[in-house]
């Protein structure tokens, strides 16, 4: 049976546990959440998703972690149970309104989407239900600049649930390209493609980088959306540069205050020049132009 790391404390210890957590294990790429759990009480939960042969080694990296800063909620080893927990979550969440789109789960379809264009997804397995703010920051960017902007070929790179694709799909109904390097996050977005009634207008595939035929057969993009983490984003700036048309845009989000200028100057590198930086609950998407 799957583990996972849970602790319980005040809203002010578990969200300053949980955003040096999001740092600390961010090349590991470990799930964390934290949410509250009793609100009369004050009480908050904090999870940690760590790969079932690092639970021990993540464990003690926590409590140490914790420790340096000065936090004495108990951490503990759980076990979890043979459940979806991913879909199961989805359950309680509400509707999320970012620029002019409308997150929902199968629990809200039917709701009124007050003229907004409206977007189900069922996370399953996969990244992005629009309720983190790397997903609702690229949303609300991707609404602003797509007011003045005129892409023809557009990339979602790491595609997740591709909540970005479909989005985009049902904004400007012309062919969006949606990859990801996991199987399981592919077959997932497929899913919501179908539920969206976007399948025409949304082509998949499974990609590690750019090696894939599509990217040569698609490109070069004018609109490249990567949703992803700050090291898999400088890895990849050279290729993705040159996928990117000349005055294309490239939306790069999953980053955190302090990787901006690392990432800015992997892009700049490339020929990518800064546009604008829009902060969303504590995360940045940063927009950027190849001259």
């Amino acid at each position: 049976m799957a583990q996972y790391l849970y602790a319980e404390g005040t809203a002010t210890e578990i969200q300053t546990a949980a955003k040096h957590f999001e740092q600390v294990f961010e090349e590991d790429g470990f799930a964390i959440a934290n949410f509250e759990i009793d609100e009369d009480a004050g009480l908050w939960a904090l999870s940690l998703y760590p790969q079932e042969e690092q639970i021990s080694d993540a464990y003690s990296k926590a409590l140490s972690e914790l420790s340096a800063l000065s936090l004495s909620i108990p951490l503990k080893v759980e076990e979890l149970g043979d459940v979806d927990w991913v879909t199961k979550s989805l359950e309680g969440l509400v509707p999320v309104e970012a620029g002019r789109f409308i997150i929902h789960g199968s629990h809200d379809r039917g709701l009124d989407t007050m003229g907004k264009i409206a977007v189900q997804i069922n996370a399953g397995q996969a990244f992005g239900t629009g309720h983190h703010g790397t997903t609702a920051g690229c949303l609300k960017v991707l609404s602003e600049e797509l007011r003045g902007f005129h892409p023809m070929r557009i990339l979602d790179l790491g595609t997740g649930s591709a909540v970005l694709a479909i989005a985009l799909a049902k904004c400007l109904k012309q062919e969006i390209v949606a990859t990801d390097i996991d199987p399981v996050s592919i077959e997932t977005a497929k899913e919501n493609i179908d539920i969206n009634e976007v399948k025409p207008f949304v082509k998949t595939a499974v990609a590690a980088g750019f090696s894939h035929p599509i990217f040569k057969e698609k490109g070069p993009f004018d609109l490249v959306v990567a949703n992803i983490l700050a090291g898999p984003l400088c890895k990849m700036a050279p290729q993705l540069a040159q996928h990117t048309a000349i005055g294309g845009r490239v939306i790069l989000s999953g980053l955190l205050p302090h990787q901006r200028a690392t990432v800015l100057a992997a892009y700049r590198l490339q020929g990518l020049h800064l546009l604008r930086t829009v902060e969303e609950d504590g995360w940045l998407v940063l927009v950027l132009e190849r001259w």
